[in-house]
Formats: C-alpha cells, sequence, structure tokens
C-alpha cells in the first residue's frame, strides 16, 4: 500500500481468498486495471489464481462480434483483466447441463462452457440479464503472488453478493463491495480517487 493517507492504511481481513469469493482493491492502487476494481475468483489454489474484474464496463458487446446475436438483447463486455486480453471469457449461473463444460466457481456460480450452447440458448428465446457476464481477459496470479500482494494490503478479500454481480459496474460496486467489508474500511470511501486533485 502507499504511504500517503496512512489513515487508508489498514491491515487485511482475515478471510482467506477461495474460489467464489471478491478481491477489493484498496484505494490508493494506481493500476490502470484495478484501480478501484472488484475482482471476482473464479480458481484459487497454490499454484495460483484467476480472477475477472466485475465492474469495468468496456463500450463493446458480445453482438457486435457475433452477427447471429446482432438482433438479440445488449450483451456488454467488461474488462476481465490484462492476461489474454483478447479472448472472451463469461461468468454465468445457467450450469453445465445448459452449458456443457462449464466451471463451477461456488454458489451455482459458474465461468467458461460451450459458448455455441450459450448462443443457442439466447437464439431460440431465453433472456440472459442477471445470469452471463462476459469479459475480456482474466487477471491471473503466480504461485505465492496473491498472497503477497493480500499480505501487502493491496487486497482486501470479501464474500460475494451473487445478487450484485451481474449488474456491479464502476466506482459504485466497489464503494457497496468496500461498505460490505465492515466499519473499519469506512474510510476507504472517503478517499479520493485522484488524491493530487484535493
Amino acid at each position: 500500500m502507499a504511504i500517503e493517507g496512512n489513515i487508508f492504511n489498514i491491515k487485511h481481513n482475515d478471510l482467506l481468498p477461495e474460489q467464489g469469493r471478491l478481491l477489493i482493491s484498496e484505494p490508493l492502487l494506481r493500476d490502470a486495471y484495478f484501480q478501484r476494481s472488484v475482482v471476482l475468483l473464479v480458481e484459487h489454489s497454490e499454484a495460483g489464481s484467476m480472477g475477472f474484474i466485475l465492474n469495468k464496463k468496456t463500450d463493446l458487446t458480445v453482438n457486435s462480434f457475433f452477427p447471429e446475436l446482432e438482433s438479440y438483447e445488449d450483451l456488454p463486455i467488461f474488462v476481465g483483466g490484462p492476461v489474454s486480453a483478447n479472448r472472451l471469457f463469461f461468468v454465468h449461473t445457467l450450469g453445465n447441463v445448459i452449458i456443457p463444460d462449464a466451471f463451477p466457481i461456488a454458489n451455482n456460480l459458474f465461468f467458461d462452457g460451450d459458448f455455441d450452447a450459450l448462443k443457442d440458448y439466447i437464439i431460440t428465446g431465453h433472456p440472459v440479464s442477471g445470469k452471463v457476464k462476459f469479459f475480456l481477459g482474466y487477471s491471473g496470479w503466480s504461485e505465492g503472488q496473491l498472497a503477497q500482494e493480500i499480505s501487502g494490503d493491496s487486497w482486501a478479500v470479501g464474500n460475494a453478493d451473487d445478487e450484485y454481480l451481474f449488474s456491479a459496474n464502476g466506482d459504485a460496486f466497489w464503494k457497496r463491495s468496500v461498505n460490505r467489508l465492515g466499519s473499519s474500511y469506512k474510510n476507504w470511501n472517503q478517499f479520493p480517487r485522484d488524491p493530487r486533485l484535493n
């Protein structure tokens, strides 16, 4: 954590990272991808971790890349992270019966699977709003890297609120996630996005 504004330097909580939990960035993190980000962990083991940034929507839609989906509801794409930034991923609640080969995360939450099955599901008239979220790229950590970043107070670990995962966007979701961490973190929401302008 940066040394400026030590009232914001809160020791990381004791919640351990695991699949289905959130990583909430501390307010001083300046990384272009991770500033005020909330990451859903979809894999976590001793070998490393993988997740998707939930609250950084792009101007792109899935529909613009697949002509067969052009006439259906807009499917926005979010920045998932800096790794494989040209590959499309998705998180969903449809399960591996509707979407074969989907990888279970937790609490009826899955990622990826047969994309053609997802397209067929949409084309046959099934709405996916609130059930599927799309990402370009992912966030990845090598062995021991995430533990080191958490120990360095770059991230607080939180529990996911499934009701908001699919509508999450922008600073408002980061602030909501910070509030759910408890009163010890309330000062995080008072910190300006760019302290140089304060």
